[in-house]
């Protein structure tokens, strides 16, 4: 085994795990007001908003950022990213990787402990990781555990759980073993599937994780969930246990559950919160043209698309498909709607990832997605011509939005330029966000609203979830040399091979339109002035652990 210096390490992913804070006018992380009614007896409570209701706060079965917002504040890996982006140690104290890249040996800290105070163990970890892995329990995010060895053959059921590449050698020593050397490998354990659970709560009580009154939802992170009221609000309290808790500030942050974004905005504004991610797009283009201080914008890595049930008639044909995505002017839903410093998107992966000639991965890949009416038109009738259908029968189809201002605009607008330049009459219908993500993996659906954040600082991240067969795969479309490709992305040891396998497999992915994507997103938030410490990563919504309340106005 041949020890690496996490220093080495953080400075290698540094180099493409950037915290960007893009001027939007105003200074990052300083803004801010006192928040009322604190129920804690020391310390300040940090009011802000999650604006779906979480499905679940289990890191096993989470799949989104309505999961993750108040899960990174309860949990923490074995690395975490600081407020430079970088990645560093979180429960791990050391990391030593073999010479070929294929075993790393992660030692835990000695000071690690659940919030019932009972210590953290690789035990732990690597009952979460092969709990993951088990197909019986129906992890949407399994598939990002297939890195390690035999972790795809066993939740495909052709291995057994002992196969898996990961072992706790003692209470404070896990063994990882991949199946081929991964070199962001070490950023992935910072993602919340690859978050710890305590052995034996969640092997005494399947049902720990949905009520934290029953006292069962036990964390590692710098904060613990001690009430959850269903489409209310999410309570967290600072985890005494947690090893770093010195240098948390915060009593603890509530998180109300709203979905409109307008309503959040006016409570920012009346002073019941702190700090608000994401206000409206008309508030953050005005607060821009002000230059106020108390937004910022930074980069994210993630990509707004459409999603298209191919199983669907005649969405099934590729050039329909493509016709849609030809008459989409993207330049106008930027400029004119959402006004927040989002880009065009060019393909599926966004601006901010290197190659192997460190060049910008999108730069490198060129632009992937057109807008020409003409062609749309051409295509729209041989592809409807193909499938013996006529305009009638795209009339009256669906596109389905979770609600949320920003989402119907688009909607209504993605709608007219589909009337006025394909004579094309479609339906909108908005719902709840978790009876979207439900409809979108169920099929019942017909063109569906998505979104996706990059969960690691690499292409594949963007990629991947399209394989044939994938949970997060809700368009049903496969291709062969797609898989392929990405197969060969995630095995190839030469950089330039990898690379060049991704590149292919986002211009099939391109050709093919499963999804529309539409822009790249920024992720802008506000902070009132008394508030500090706050931070953010490409990959990741604000970190809100360091925050600070002061009394300052």
């Amino acid at each position: 085994m041949k020890k690496r210096n996490l220093r080495i390490v953080t400075m290698l992913l540094a180099l493409v795990m950037l915290v960007t804070a893009c001027g939007g006018g105003g200074k990052a992380n300083n803004a801010g007001g006192e928040a009322a009614g604190d129920k804690a007896a020391e310390g300040k409570i940090l009011r802000t908003n999650n604006s779906s209701e979480p499905g679940t706060l289990d890191p096993a079965l989470a799949t989104g950022t309505h999961d993750s917002f108040p899960m990174q504040h309860m949990y923490e890996g074995l690395m975490k990213y600081n407020e430079k982006g970088e990645i560093v140690q979180g429960v791990a104290k050391e990391m030593k990787v073999s010479d070929d890249g294929l075993t790393y040996t992660f030692t835990l800290r000695d000071d690690a402990k659940w919030s019932d105070g009972d210590p953290v163990t690789a035990q732990d970890f690597e009952f979460a990781w092969k709990r993951v892995l088990n197909p019986e329990t129906a992890s949407e995010y399994s598939y990002q555990l297939y890195y390690l060895k035999n972790g795809e053959a066993y939740n495909n059921g052709k291995a057994t759980v002992d196969q898996v590449g990961v072992k706790a050698l003692d209470d404070k020593t896990l063994e990882v073993t991949l199946e081929s050397p991964t070199e962001y490998f070490p950023s992935l354990t910072a993602f919340y599937t690859y978050y710890p659970v305590q052995k034996k709560t969640v092997e005494a009580n399947p049902d720990w994780a949905k009520d934290p009154k029953n006292g069962l939802l036990v964390s590692n992170g710098a904060f613990k969930c001690v009430d959850w009221k269903h489409n209310e609000a999410i309570e967290l309290v600072k985890n005494d246990q947690y090893y770093d808790a010195d240098k948390v500030k915060l009593a603890g942050i509530h998180f109300d559950v709203i979905e409109d974004q307008n309503t959040a905005w006016q409570r920012y504004e009346g002073g019941e919160y702190d700090f608000l991610y994401n206000p409206p797009t008309t508030i953050v283009h005005k607060l821009k043209q002000e230059k106020n201080p108390e937004l910022t914008i930074a980069d994210q890595l993630a990509t707004y698309y459409y999603e298209i049930n191919t199983e669907k008639k005649p969405l099934n044909n590729a050039k329909v498909r493509e016709a849609l995505s030809l008459a989409i002017d993207r330049k106008s839903i930027v400029e004119n709607i959402t006004q927040s410093g989002q880009v065009p998107a060019e393909g599926m992966v966004p601006y901010g990832l290197k190659d192997d000639a460190d060049k910008d991965f999108r730069e490198a890949n060129g632009n992937l997605i057109k807008m020409d009416d003409k062609e749309a038109v051409k295509l729209l009738e041989e592809g409807l011509a193909e499938e013996n259908m006529t305009k009638d029968d795209l009339n009256g189809l669906v596109i389905v939005y979770n609600t949320d201002e920003n989402h119907k605009k688009i909607a209504q607008a993605i709608q007219e330029m589909w009337n006025s330049k394909l004579g094309i009459s479609m339906k909108l219908e908005n719902m709840e966000f978790q009876t979207l993500i439900d409809r979108r993996r169920q099929g019942d659906f017909t063109i569906a609203r998505a979104g996706w954040v990059g969960d690691y600082a690499d292409p594949m991240t963007m990629l991947d979830l399209f394989t044939t067969g994938n949970p997060q795969n809700n368009s049903r479309w496969g291709d062969s040399e797609f898989d392929k490709l990405i197969k060969t992305a995630k095995t190839a040891l030469d950089s330039k091979e990898r690379m060049d396998s991704m590149k292919e497999a986002e211009k099939i992915l391109m050709r093919d339109k499963p999804v529309i994507p539409v822009y790249f997103y920024t992720a802008p938030y506000v902070t009132k002035p008394n508030v500090k410490g706050i931070y953010t990563t490409m990959m990741n919504q604000p970190f809100l652990t360091y925050a600070e309340i002061t009394d300052a106005k």
